[in-house]
């Protein structure tokens, strides 16, 4: 039964509009060519707020290895390269659902109605090479409202700020540490002051910086699991949003800047932070709470489709739940340290973990692209 509740006028209100009148931008963390072909996408931005779409290698795999709605393009890209087929059908899904979402990217003057594709994350430790990838998707894509995501690793960081500077727009993926969160607001920054010089109108580039959530508290729980103390124990499912918490309050000082100040007067949009990896991985937490948690103008929450039905469901917006929060969140970090927990500790490896899943899941997208090329080929699809 849907949660919903009603305005001044009596109007019934639905959490995800709720949601969105708080400030949250709603995009969808997946993409398939059977959404598009089925109206689902649309459907989401009519009736689930919806106004943006997040894909990574994950969920290409998983759409091409489900049904038909890829079969006429592998039997069109038959005998084709495995790279090269990969591409084209993924910059076509990525396409067609700017194309879907258009206008809201023209009724919000380019903020939201962005779709977001990941550069090749075996490139993620060069720089150069991730570059020029980036260019070529935005290219290749062709739409104002699609972003290019670029892992923040180190050998990101030039590499989003070179993008940026060329006029394209940047999704930063992977965040999890404040410190390296600080350095892609800076990568950020230095993007568009290059962008200024090169004369490109910044108000037209967008970018988010996406903040991963849940994952932090599989692998603390973890860790705090392994201590056994009921101190440790207590401080289960806190260290994720507090994580988060604090890179807002990171975002809220950078954003409130004279060097940020200078580009805004100049047109440029804020690099919003997006709330990613926020479906619940425990089953013993409330299946909203990276949602609910983390209320706030002015920044965007992408969801996988069980985590958006379940607050369309039963979500609640209360107040804004992360302003203010920061010396309660700089609290149970320290509490997480007095157990043997590094914070630090836990987000280089939660990179590392990062960028070696979305190979492993970037090999299946090969694998299962090759497979569907070769059944093409030989008549069975």
């Amino acid at each position: 039964m849907t949660d919903s509740t009603s305005d001044s006028a009596g109007e019934t209100v639905s959490p995800t509009q709720r949601l969105s009148e708080a400030g949250v931008a709603i995009w969808l963390d997946d993409l398939s060519r059977e959404r598009l072909r089925s109206g689902n996408l649309a459907e989401l931005v009519a009736t689930k707020n919806v106004v943006g779409v997040t894909t990574n290698p994950t969920i290409f795999a998983a759409a091409l290895a489900q049904g038909d709605a890829y079969d006429g393009i592998l039997a069109e890209l038959a005998g084709s390269d495995v790279e090269a087929a990969v591409e084209r059908i993924t910059t076509d899904d990525v396409r067609d659902a700017a194309d879907v979402l258009r206008p809201v990217y023209d009724a919000t003057s380019g903020v939201d109605g962005r779709v977001s594709i990941e550069v090749d994350p075996r490139l993620a430790r060069d720089t150069a090479a991730t570059e020029a990838m980036a260019v070529r998707l935005w290219e290749t894509v062709d739409r104002p409202n699609v972003m290019i995501k670029i892992p923040a690793t180190v050998e990101g960081l030039p590499a989003i700020t070179s993008t940026l500077a060329k006029g394209i727009s940047v999704n930063v993926t992977l965040i999890f540490s404040i410190e390296r969160y600080r350095a892609v607001m800076d990568a950020f920054l230095a993007g568009l002051e290059q962008a200024k010089e090169a004369g490109h109108d910044l108000s037209v580039i967008g970018s988010v910086a996406s903040f991963f959530v849940s994952r932090v508290d599989a692998e603390v729980d973890k860790r705090l699991a392994a201590v056994g103390t009921d101190e440790a124990l207590a401080l289960r499912g806190q260290a994720a949003i507090a994580n988060a918490r604090l890179a807002y309050a990171a975002y809220d000082e950078v954003f409130s800047g004279e060097r940020w100040q200078a580009l805004a007067a100049a047109g440029a949009q804020p690099q919003r932070p997006l709330w990613a990896s926020t479906g619940v991985k425990d089953p013993a937490y409330r299946d909203t709470m990276y949602v609910d948690e983390l209320v706030v103008a002015g920044v965007v929450n992408t969801m996988p489709e069980k985590t958006l039905d379940a607050f369309a469901d039963h979500g609640i917006v209360l107040a804004d739940t992360v302003t203010g929060s920061s010396e309660q969140a700089s609290a149970t970090i320290a509490a997480l340290e007095a157990q043997g927990i590094s914070i630090n500790e836990v987000t280089v490896q939660l990179e590392e973990e990062g960028l070696a899943k979305f190979e492993v899941s970037w090999d299946e997208l090969l694998t299962t692209t090759k497979n569907g090329l070769d059944e093409a080929k030989a008549g069975e699809r």
